[in-house]
């Protein structure tokens, strides 16, 4: 009968995914982009306030754009935030 038990993945540095298992990981597929994150964020940020000019005729859109915004600004200036006081903990 098989094992009900699920193996624990081996990796080879902190956080990093062993090549023999998963070939990928020679080429970067298993990397993070945090600071083109970090632009991406903001440029989509920005780019919802500059949808604001434009022919509309409610403000319900305008809300909308101001709240995503606003969010999507917010959200990277904690990522930034938390990314800078992390090591004085």
């Amino acid at each position: 009968m098989a094992n009900t038990e699920l193996e624990k993945r081996k990796t080879t540095a902190a956080g990093t995914v062993s090549p023999a298992e998963e070939p990928s990981a020679e080429w970067g597929w298993h990397g993070s982009f945090p600071r083109a994150t970090l632009i991406a964020g903001v440029l989509v940020g920005l780019a919802m306030f500059a949808m604001l000019i434009g022919n509309h005729h409610g403000k319900t859109e305008d809300l909308w754009l101001i709240g995503v915004g606003l969010l999507l600004l917010v959200g990277v200036a904690w990522k930034v935030h938390k990314n800078r006081t992390s090591w004085r903990r």
